[in-house]
């Protein structure tokens, strides 16, 4: 298989290449030239599951789940009636980010010492992506990471996650901005192909087609727990999360919506709602890996959406860089809904009370979402993104009391923090970066 780029205009590379590329050379996003359908007779353990649909060996999808504390790697709980918890967040860093990291980074770095090459991981977070990316990047040969989050917009405990890792091949930088500022620097750094090769930058954000192809095997061992067709509620800021699940549902898996929640930065809602893109500002929240107003991987699905038309998608996504604002298709198979910070916080409440179930706030929104949309008789999979106890101080507003704290995320909250803290300035990121890994 083939991939190619979303605008059209960077060297169609192997699954090997576009893994160690990341952003395509044109700005667009690698996708496969095609995609497979999926036998019916796929099913077993999860391990079973993702080798039929990434094609990756067992041996590598076993040492990468073998980090997940328990044996489904992405079990499903029942909760309403109709309606279930997909739980993401077994891995080492208690999110959703793991499923997809903990192989991204065995697979980088076995194609780097096939090649005698290193790369410098660039990420920009906006809460779970850095500690997920990093926990990926510890001990492994041939990779550094510098983790780029923007300052005070993060949770404590998300910020704690990556700053108190002491390893010689991982930095931390508090940026003075918001994620999509961020996010960015880091394009901008993708961009300017000098700097590129210079440094040998790799990307683990989800503009990486590796994260996107390890987050559809959920969808599939999620829909064969429920035993019937279903839709599944997707809590999303870069879209990267629900993107597989299109894919899921295009290759086969019977899927019959996904659903949407959005919190106040609701630039995805309003798109499916009114097929307008429109770009405004960030709003902080109790759900802040939420908090975006630009969706990097919508980039793929409107490169779908237009008949895989790369030239067409460039002009779409340059006017809505320059404007902030740009008419895109839709797809009726995708529904929206948007809960704001009070519905959050009662939704963990209401659920709390009525299940004896702790979700953390962007499980809530989900959960919103679902409720919100949910047709008569429809049978609906809330992904829950990430542990309770990552978000103590939402979880206390709505129950009066901070969550239980596991035993692989105690250790960091008393460790020492390291990180810089720059400005929204990508030739200040750049200095720092040239500079990071120095001996």
């Amino acid at each position: 298989m083939k991939f190619v780029s979303t605008r059209g205009r960077a060297p169609a590379l192997g699954f090997d290449d576009v893994l160690l590329e990341g952003l395509a050379r044109d700005g667009g996003l690698y996708v496969p030239d095609g995609l497979p359908k999926l036998g019916a007779d796929v099913r077993g353990s999860y391990v079973d599951v993702a080798a039929a649909v990434t094609g990756i060996e067992r041996g590598v999808l076993e040492a990468a789940y073998a980090t997940f504390d328990d044996p489904e790697v992405c079990p499903v709980r029942a909760l309403d009636e109709g309606l279930w918890v997909q739980e993401l967040w077994h891995g080492p860093t208690l999110a959703f980010k793991d499923v997809a990291l903990q192989l991204v980074g065995r697979l980088m770095d076995a194609e780097l010492a096939k090649r005698g090459e290193r790369r410098t991981i660039v990420v920009a977070t906006s809460g779970d992506t850095g500690s997920a990316a990093i926990a990926a990047c510890v001990g492994r040969a041939n990779l550094d990471i510098v983790v780029l989050h923007p300052a005070g917009r993060v949770s404590d405990v998300q910020r704690r996650q990556m700053t108190t890792v002491d390893a010689p091949n991982v930095r931390n930088l508090a940026v003075k901005g918001t994620f999509d500022d961020c996010q960015d620097l880091v394009k901008a750094m993708f961009a300017d192909p000098g700097f590129r090769d210079e440094l040998q930058l790799g990307a683990m954000n989800s503009i990486n087609w590796g994260r996107v192809i390890a987050q559809i095997p959920y969808y599939v061992t999620g829909q064969l727990a429920v035993g019937r067709p279903c839709t599944f509620s997707v809590p999303s800021g870069n879209f990267g999360n629900a993107l597989a699940g299109w894919y899921a549902r295009r290759m086969g898996v019977p899927i019959e919506r996904l659903i949407i929640g959005s919190n106040v930065n609701d630039i995805l809602t309003r798109w499916i709602e009114t097929g307008s893109l429109v770009a405004g500002e960030v709003v902080p929240t109790w759900s802040p890996s939420m908090d975006i107003q630009v969706s990097s991987n919508l980039e793929r699905l409107l490169f779908e959406l237009v008949d895989r038309d790369g030239d067409r998608t460039a002009e779409l996504m340059v006017r809505f860089r320059e404007l902030g604002a740009v008419e895109a298709p839709r797809d009726p198979a995708i529904a929206g809904a948007r809960v704001n910070d009070d519905e959050t916080i009662a939704i963990i409440r209401d659920v709390y009370e009525r299940d004896g179930y702790l979700v953390d706030p962007h499980t809530a929104v989900g959960i919103g979402a679902a409720r919100a949309l949910r047709r008569d008789g429809e049978r609906v999979v809330c992904l829950s993104t990430a542990h309770p106890a990552k978000f103590p101080d939402a979880v206390r507003k709505a129950i009066g009391e901070a969550p239980p704290v596991p035993e692989r995320l105690a250790a960091v909250l008393d460790g020492e923090e390291r990180y810089e803290v720059v400005g929204n300035d990508v030739e200040a990121v750049k200095r720092f970066i040239r500079t990071a890994f120095r001996s």
